[in-house]
């Protein structure tokens, strides 16, 4: 999982507040619930005080206490129901007290008495080691004009017991729903995040190629709708840009193929006319090699052109390519004897597939030009085809003056060239290796070079084999 990812951080921030929002909301509701069973128990404890003082002791006198005594027992028993009861006169004396209660959940004995003149009705929470007792008081006036304090309470158990219940439901509950939320808000995260991983996956397949495509328009109405039409907005700029300079680069090298040709033969007949001197005729050779040189530079901006416009993919066939890489290798080798270089073919047959065979062809001729013109008289270049994992591969190894690291990743860009001096002198112009990527781009290859300074170098072409080059390209 990726922490760093906006989904994941997203529903940890979505969680986390959640989970406060939870906890605060059951402590909340603990609160309010032992706020309530508490203020209901005293509310029934004072409703008894009020009863015991309007019946019992508003018809008893100071000489009928033991009355008043034996009527509080026999009626309301307080020892078997679990209460305290105390009757106490104004003046402090107590005139009843209640005994231990049967679950001695408190001792009546230490319940401290209200203070002389205190105001009632009153209430209070008293606490114990095994709970509290919540008393009500309240006062009475017998028939004989004396006041008395009536004091009722109760334990606290089973407002505890409820509060207790609660919690563990709380405590089952409340990580029940968090789970559940968050994988919710998981899912509403992703299902929001789709439109995004779309856009991205389209982004990814937009090359110059296709730059007609677009990417999906969400239609949210949010600042991401807003987004895509800016970004479409600029692919439709960038598509504009690169067709114009596109036609431009295929406008210029056509007009300028028929000049060439002209100046190509206006000097060799100068060359060739017998008035002129040698020193004359050996600076027509020198322009007429850099008219030839400009020529083929001419030739192959036109056929990039091409290839950018899509002309790859006019004359597809099936054939094998380590036939075509064989006959291939034996007709450049004259030009390898001319250099006193050393041609070896491995190919291995029936690695079909599926293109332009004049193209494919043309990879293999620059790439063996390529090597050829780098390996030093005596070197040899290898050209290896066989089949890999429903691939053909093409390898161009030679024993040559190598590639410096830090030019590796620049060999493919166009009128690139390692040594512009050594490459002059070989005319070279910086597009062989260009043509060689967009051939195999078009196609739905791979081309990969390694190689280092002074230790040769290998061109290695990875063409889906016939039959999976539609679904790979």
């Amino acid at each position: 999982m990726n922490t760093r990812s906006l989904s994941f951080r997203l529903v940890t921030w979505y969680a986390g507040v959640l989970i406060i929002v939870f906890v605060l909301l059951g402590g909340l509701t603990l609160l309010l619930l032992q706020h309530y069973l508490e203020a209901n128990l005293l509310d029934i404890q004072a409703r008894r005080a009020s009863q015991i003082g309007g019946t019992l002791v508003a018809h008893a006198t100071r000489d009928g206490e033991d009355a008043m005594r034996q009527a509080v027992e026999s009626l309301y028993s307080p020892e078997a129901n679990d209460r305290f009861i105390r009757i106490t006169r104004e003046d402090g004396a107590v005139v009843y007290a209640s005994g231990t209660p049967k679950a001695e959940r408190f001792n009546p004995a230490q319940v401290p008495p209200l203070a002389a003149g205190a105001a009632a009705p009153a209430s209070r929470k008293v606490s114990f080691a095994d709970g509290a007792l919540l008393i009500a008081a309240r006062s009475a006036a017998a028939a004989d004009g004396t006041h008395y304090r009536v004091e009722v309470g109760s334990s606290s158990s089973s407002a505890e017991a409820t509060l207790r219940h609660v919690l563990m439901m709380l405590a089952v509950g409340l990580p029940v729903a968090v789970g559940v939320a968050v994988a919710g808000g998981f899912v509403l995260v992703r299902r929001s995040l789709d439109p995004v991983e779309r856009i991205a996956v389209k982004a990814e397949e937009i090359t110059q190629h296709n730059l007609s495509e677009r990417l999906p328009l969400v239609h949210s109405g949010d600042e991401l709708e807003r987004l895509v039409v800016s970004l479409n907005h600029m692919i439709a700029r960038l598509e504009a840009a690169m067709l114009g300079s596109k036609q431009f680069v295929a406008d210029a090298s056509h007009e300028l193929r028929t000049p060439l040709t002209v100046m190509r033969g206006e000097l060799e007949s100068l060359a060739q006319d017998p008035i002129v001197g040698r020193e004359t005729r050996e600076s027509l050779g020198s322009v007429l090699e850099e008219v030839e040189r400009l020529a083929k530079i001419v030739e192959s901006l036109f056929a990039l052109s091409r290839l950018d416009a899509g002309e790859a993919h006019a004359e597809w066939v099936r054939f094998d390519l380590a036939e075509l890489a064989a006959t291939t290798a034996e007709q450049m080798g004259l030009l390898a004897t001319d250099k006193q270089v050393r041609v070896e073919c491995d190919s291995t047959p029936g690695v079909t597939v599926q293109g332009d065979r004049a193209r494919l062809k043309q990879v293999i001729v620059n790439l063996l030009d390529n090597a050829i013109k780098y390996t030093p008289a005596g070197g040899q270049v290898r050209l290896r085809v066989h089949r890999e994992a429903g691939f053909g591969i093409l390898e161009v190894s030679d024993d040559g003056i190598g590639i410096p690291p830090e030019a590796l990743p620049h060999v493919f860009k166009r009128f690139f060239r390692v040594d512009v001096s050594r490459s002059r002198q070989q005319g070279g112009a910086g597009l062989g290796l260009a043509i060689v990527k967009s051939i195999c781009t078009a196609h739905g290859a791979q081309v990969e070079v390694s190689s280092r300074a002074g230790g040769g170098s290998t061109f290695r072409v990875r063409q889906p084999l016939a039959g999976e080059t539609a679904a790979r390209a």
